[in-house]
Parts: structure tokens; C-alpha cells; sequence
């Protein structure tokens, strides 16, 4: 078992003709993940890396019957892209795609609270992989290997690093999840940790976080309430003083509440084993 994605997903891909989406669609297809077929309006009925093109979302769900989508359509149409997805109920959503306005993300999250069929992952994440099973998003898959401890982050460079150095020593993961880093996300770092405590393959997690927001302290509240599997964590940008953003639209501290040392103390506060740095994280798990 795994959550969100594995063997059977079937997925079309928004923007399967575009240079991000056609490489990233061949190595998804590489990896084993069922693409199905793709999305680009006006390229109807013509044909990328092996798989039949839809003018819409709508159509290509009738014709292959996919249940994800993913999608790298370019910052400016991306949002159109979203609220296509969830108007044509495609159960999971993930969207690559990073510098969609803060302002259109708060329509398109007050949209997907109206509509309780679709989720989405992201904006702006690398996606999701269950090793060995699917690859939806650019998770590098050699990286991975099968086992049980789940990983959710907020970061795509981080996640890779941490994941490669778990692989390198022998730990496996169940399911990989990057959540995004933009301050206004459709699934969150609880949603994901519910996920992982409900899923009897998952024995540990991991979560690997930053400056800005309140998605740790949220994650600590959920932890300490509701999580009886063990949790690790890495919270990176100790060392960012207040008003600068690194990296990620959403790292920011704009208060003390959304600082890196606040988040340590409110996981470790909830039971949480939280490391200094990647390689101590993956020490502590070994």
C-alpha cells in the first residue's frame, strides 16, 4: 500500500507538449507510471512520446479514464489549467508549475474548499513518488528505493538530498511528497501526515521543513494529538534573519512565530526527533 499514488495510477499530463512536460513525461513513463495521455488545447489528436493528445482535461479523462493529472503548463495559463482539472473531478491534482500569483492561488484554494473530489499537490513541488510503483512530478527516481518511512517536505532540493543519503545507507521510503513551498498550497503537511499514519506500510516519517509560514507549528499540533508512529524532521534557515525570504515565496519570517527556532521547539515539544542538519537526520534514522 502507499498513499496518494502507486502501480495503478493512470495519469494525463497538462502541458504534455511543452518542453518541460514532454521531457518530464518521458521520464515518468521510464519509471513505469501509467501515462495515459495529455492535454495541450489546440494540439488535439496528435501524438506525444507514444501518447494520444486531448484538447481538454474533460476529453481525456472520457477517453482513457485517468484518475491524476499533472501538470507543467507555464506560470500565466497554470491557474486556467487547475480549475480545469477540478472542474472535470480528477481525484488528485499536481501541479510543477512555480510562480503562480499569491492572489490567483487563494481563488483557486477557496475553489477546491467548494469541491470535495479533487486534491491538489503544489503549486510549485516536485511531486509525488512511491518508489518502485509511480513517479508523478520530477522526483529523480534513481534516487529512491522501497521501504517504510514517508517523507513529506516543503523543499524539492532538500528532499532529494535527504532521500538520496537515506537510499545511499539502506533506508527505504514508502512514499515521497513534496508539498511545495509557496504560502498558499492545496495539501499541507498535516493532510500528508495523516496520510502516512493511516498507511500500515509507513513504520516512520520524516519531515523535512523551513522558515516562513505556519505549516510546522500546524504539523506539531497534529503530531502531538494525533500521530502515534514516529517522527523525524529537519528545519532548515536557522541562521535567516527576519525579513528574508530564502528560496521559496512562502520562506519568509515576517514574526517570531514563523522563525526556524520556534518550529524546532513546538516538534520537539510534540515528540518530535529533530536533527541539526540532513546528514544528522539520516544519522538518527540509521
Amino acid at each position: 500500500m502507499s498513499i496518494l499514488v502507486d502501480e495503478k495510477t493512470q495519469v494525463i499530463v497538462q502541458g504534455i507538449t511543452g518542453r518541460e512536460g514532454s521531457f518530464h513525461t518521458a521520464q515518468m513513463i521510464a519509471y513505469g507510471t501509467q501515462v495515459v495521455g495529455g492535454v495541450t488545447p489546440g494540439k488535439g489528436g496528435e501524438w506525444s512520446n507514444g501518447k494520444p493528445v486531448f484538447d481538454t482535461v474533460a476529453s481525456a479523462l472520457d477517453a482513457t479514464g485517468a484518475n491524476t493529472s499533472i501538470i507543467y503548463v507555464n506560470a500565466p495559463y497554470a491557474t486556467d489549467a487547475i480549475y480545469e482539472a477540478i472542474d472535470a473531478e480528477i481525484p488528485l491534482i499536481v501541479c510543477v508549475t512555480e510562480g503562480i500569483p499569491l492572489v490567483d492561488m487563494l481563488k483557486v484554494y477557496a475553489y477546491l474548499r467548494q469541491n470535495h473530489v479533487s486534491r491538489l499537490i503544489g503549486p510549485n513541488c516536485p511531486g509525488v513518488l512511491t518508489p518502485g510503483q509511480s513517479k508523478v512530478g520530477i522526483i529523480p527516481g534513481f534516487i529512491a528505493q522501497r521501504g517504510d518511512v514517508g517523507v513529506v517536505s516543503r523543499s524539492g532540493s532538500l528532499t532529494y538530498d535527504v532521500v538520496y543519503r537515506m537510499t545511499q545507507v539502506g533506508i527505504g521510503q514508502s512514499s515521497i511528497v513534496g508539498i511545495g513551498g509557496d504560502p498558499i498550497i492545496g495539501t499541507s503537511f498535516v493532510d500528508v501526515l495523516e496520510m502516512f499514519e493511516d498507511d500500515p506500510e509507513t513504520n516512520r516519517v520524516v519531515l523535512i521543513g523551513e522558515i516562513g509560514g505556519r505549516a510546522e507549528i500546524d504539523a506539531a499540533n497534529f503530531i502531538r494529538a494525533r500521530m502515534t508512529k514516529p517522527v523525524f524532521a529537519c528545519i532548515v534557515g536557522t541562521s535567516a534573519p527576519e525579513h528574508t525570504r530564502m528560496g521559496h515565496a512562502g520562506a519568509i519570517v515576517v514574526e517570531h512565530e514563523t522563525s526556524a527556532a520556534l518550529k524546532i521547539e513546538a516538534l520537539r515539544g510534540a515528540g518530535v526527533i529533530v536533527a541539526d542538519d540532513p546528514d544528522e537526520l539520516v544519522d538518527l534514522l540509521q
